[in-house]
């Protein structure tokens, strides 16, 4: 990992046959190689919502040679910080619960010494039905007589600690997605637990327990977005499995820390499975999707978090999937997640979810049976009592025992599976044995946090276009510039949902005055809203671009056009976000507003704000600069400004396919992978997958595979140069594409399988190397089941993702081959 920036101390294979040979893999084996090389109170999970108050980089030795770089596909990355004030906590119960007393006479669960699995069994075996019924729900109340304090399960923390007042607000997931760079992530998952410990106990100490103050994050959001018009795909990490999976882990890691012993937070990977819209539909909606689609696209990045990074939870989604609610799904709470990738954590339901089991999916004909439909299936921990979401779930749960749909040993591995959770983050000891109980409140936005937000927002920048090096602009010859556009001077559009309160967001035309020399003019325009149809200012737009050498348009989406189903969060205060899209288009009065500057000559640098892909099929063709800048947290405008005006060198890659038009797309209700994400679109696109410019230039040479013909179950080493051969250092995803050529089922046209960020000085050359594992090599078939077979694959290493259907690739793209003999 690369160096972290501190704010305080911190004390399975059967044969079988194309041609009568191939390698069946498990999963087990096929993760070992794949998956290694509360100022806004707003609704995340739930229907109602009140008003809102594998690569290893080789750098040069002197004399020429290589040496292994142990940072895997990745790269590394200051303003005072504002005073945190503790706010009220919100969500809190109605009546205040205190911590409960400790037990009159102490038993095995209190001695700290002994193992978790010990305490836990002996604390549960002492407990009521009804008792055990009551911790099964999101608000679990004290148990005062065994000196059990109450909790609140739910909290968030996507791209910072939500909803909890001032935190640090990093980029939205999609930004974070771009930066192609897990140890970056990594690194801002743990400054996010910082400070979510260090607001959980300032909390505990000072204020009863309530909503969005507790340890248990619901992050991240790991779903593939394979429809754009997805409104919450802004809160996913992109399209393809390999990427999400990386960075999945990362922030699992990061988030719930290296000590062997306790937890530093939990990480909830959502929502399992297959879930990706309509909004509107979710509470009853049935995805229905072959098995070779749910193990090669839907399942590896919850696989690859739950195995590989070991998160402690995870959260079902709304949604059926092939007929079976997914939070009391046998086949995904059982029989994948914990029978074959030996989860060994608690399960949590999405908001009021098991309602939908039997309202809803109407699967069951009571609330009793749905409530015990969950928990015999696996499902541990129910989302409710909150918004508008009714609080019955206990109350069944005591029905369901006593109609003998539901015995006391099932309710046991339930609520033992949530206090072995609740041990492992110390609240059963005291505080000066848990290491991240001594986390000072001072962490919260603190000055290292600071710099890493901006760190983060700057390598999420995926520069579009650069016609006749536009950009970078000489801010010092630069002697007018008028920055016109509804996101240009918002704070409210840098955050996205799910998201904290900054102390101090930096707008993209606060970003520009301050980088700006004194000499320079500075003209701002608002030009027109995000959807409203008045032209009433594009006098004084075009007016402001026909004053100024150069124009800065800062465009795009809102949360009012993407969202949740019913969000207010990110809105202006009564205003609701419209959930999916119908069009990939930029609204039709942004696309008027841009026209019509244009037509003045001003050169035109489009900034592009939102959380999905878009269709700036004109802009594309007209403008001739473009950068894409997501939802890029609280120092977005800075870090918008410094690149443009070259303090930086934009390097982040697209973690989605930008299509042409929404008729490039299957219907939205459609689940299956045809012709859908790069990995299987036959179309052409606008802007590729993991496409990005830079202002410099990086050539490729020397592309080494070895060895080019192996025994099927090897592995193969792949490595290449890379050189910035220009004039500026910056940043270089380097991307490792596959495909299996001779594949006797229908597999993806190309899928990445390796990828490292790395940075150049002009002049400076790199050596890459990656590991692609017969895991990586296989894929599933109509069962489901991993097949390896012999055969050609091609291999594709470059700054950008290959074309399969031609012979001659981009210059910054080489090709090669092996072949797994038969």
């Amino acid at each position: 990992m690369s160096a972290k920036l501190i704010c305080t101390p911190r004390i399975p294979i059967e044969m079988t046959m194309r041609k009568n040979l191939s390698l069946m893999l498990s999963r087990r084996t096929f993760l070992k190689g794949v998956l290694t090389a509360a100022s806004l109170m707003i609704v995340g999970c739930n229907r109602d919502q009140p008003p809102t108050p594998a690569a290893t980089a080789i750098p040069p030795t002197a004399s020429g040679a290589t040496v292994p770089q142990p940072a895997a596909s990745g790269a590394t990355a200051t303003r005072p910080a504002a005073t945190a004030t503790l706010p009220a906590v919100s969500g809190a119960t109605t009546t205040p619960t205190l911590p409960a007393a400790t037990p009159t006479h102490p038993s095995t669960y209190t001695d700290p010494t002994l193992s978790f699995a010990e305490r836990v069994r002996d604390l549960v075996s002492q407990m009521t039905i009804e008792e055990k019924v009551s911790q099964m729900g999101s608000e679990s109340p004290a148990i005062e007589r065994l000196g059990v304090p109450a909790y609140n399960w739910w909290n968030e923390a996507l791209h910072g600690v939500a909803r909890a007042g001032i935190a640090t607000v990093f980029p939205q997931a999609i930004g974070l997605a771009s930066t192609w760079n897990p140890d970056l992530i990594y690194r801002m998952a743990e400054a996010i637990s910082d400070e979510g410990r260090a607001k959980h106990h300032e909390v505990v100490r000072k204020y009863p327990s309530g909503l969005y103050s507790g340890l248990t994050f619901w992050s991240p959001n790991i779903n593939i977005f394979r429809d754009p018009r997805w409104g919450r795909g802004q809160e996913t990490y992109g399209e393809d499995p390999y990427l999400t999976s990386r960075l999945g882990v990362s922030f699992v890691r990061g988030i719930q820390g290296t000590d062997p012993r306790y937890l530093k937070a939990v990480a909830t990977p959502k929502h399992y499975a297959v879930h990706s819209g309509p909004e509107k539909d979710r509470h009853h909606f049935d995805a229905r999707v072959s098995q070779r689609d749910l193990r090669m696209t839907y399942l590896p990045a919850f696989e690859a978090c739950i195995v590989e990074g070991q998160a402690a939870s995870i959260m079902g989604a709304y949604n059926r999937v092939n007929g079976e609610a997914c939070c009391a799904s046998s086949t995904l709470l059982q029989d994948i997640l914990r029978d074959e990738w030996g989860f060994q954590g608690y399960v949590v339901s999405d908001c009021g979810a098991i309602d939908d089991i039997y309202s809803a999916h109407r699967l069951v004909s009571t609330p009793a049976e749905a409530a015990a439909l969950a928990v015999k299936n696996g499902c541990d921990l129910e989302c409710g009592c909150t918004y508008n979401i009714a609080c019955h779930y206990q109350k069944r749960l005591v029905e369901a025992v006593a109609k003998g749909l539901l015995t006391e040993d099932d309710l046991n591995k339930s609520v033992e599976r949530l206090f072995m959770a609740r041990f492992r983050l110390g609240m059963f000891d005291p505080d000066d044995r848990v290491p991240y109980a001594q986390i000072p409140f001072s962490v919260v936005d603190c000055a290292e946090h600071r710099e890493l937000a901006l760190e983060v927002a700057r390598q999420s920048l995926v520069l579009l276009k650069n016609q006749d090096s536009l950009l970078p602009l000489d801010k010092d010859t630069l002697k007018s510039i008028a920055v016109i556009g509804p996101n240009a001077d918002e704070t409210l559009v840098l955050s996205g949902n799910y998201a904290g309160t900054p102390a101090e967001p930096v707008s993209v035309l606060a970003g520009i005055q301050a980088l700006v020399s004194a000499e320079t003019e500075v003209i701002y325009v608002r030009g027109c809203e995000i959807v409203d149809d008045s032209q009433s200012r594009f006098a004084e737009a075009v007016e402001a671009a026909r004053k100024a050498q150069v124009a800065v348009m800062v465009m795009g989406l809102s949360q009012q056009l993407e969202g949740e189903e019913g969000q207010t969060e990110g809105n202006p205060r009564g205003v609701r976000s419209r959930g999916d899209r119908e069009t990939l288009d930029l609204p039709p009065i942004q696309e008027q507003l841009l026209q019509a500057v244009y037509e003045t000559g001003t050169p035109i640098i489009l900034v592009l704000m939102n959380g999905s892909a878009v269709s700036i099929n004109w802009a594309a063709e007209h403008i001739p600069a473009i950068l894409e800048a997501w939802y890029p947290g609280q120092a977005g405008g800075t870090a918008v400004a410094e690149a443009l005006f070259g303090l930086t060198n934009p390097g982040g890659r697209l973690p989605v396919t930008f299509y042409r038009s929404v008729a490039d797309l299957p219907a939205f209700d459609d689940y299956s992978m045809e012709n859908r994400t790069y990995r299987y679109f036959t179309g052409q696109p606008l802007y590729a997958f993991g496409f990005g410019l830079s202002y410099t230039t990086f050539t490729y040479r020397n592309l080494q595979i070895t060895p080019e013909r192996i025994k099927a179950g090897d592995s193969v080493s792949i490595q290449v140069e890379v050189e910035n051969t220009g004039q500026r250092p910056g940043d270089e995803v380097v991307q490792l594409y596959l495909k299996d050529v001779e594949a006797s089922l229908p597999v993806p046209l190309l899928q990445l399988q390796g990828f490292s960020r790395i940075h150049l000085s002009p002049g400076e050359k790199q050596t890459v190397q990656f590991t692609i594992t017969a895991a990586q090599m296989s894929f599933a078939d109509e069962d489901g089941k991993w097949v390896l077979e012999p055969g050609e694959f091609q291999v594709w290493v470059g700054g950008q993702q290959p074309n399969p259907a031609v012979d001659v690739q981009p210059v910054n793209v080489l090709a090669g081959q092996f072949v797994i003999q038969r």
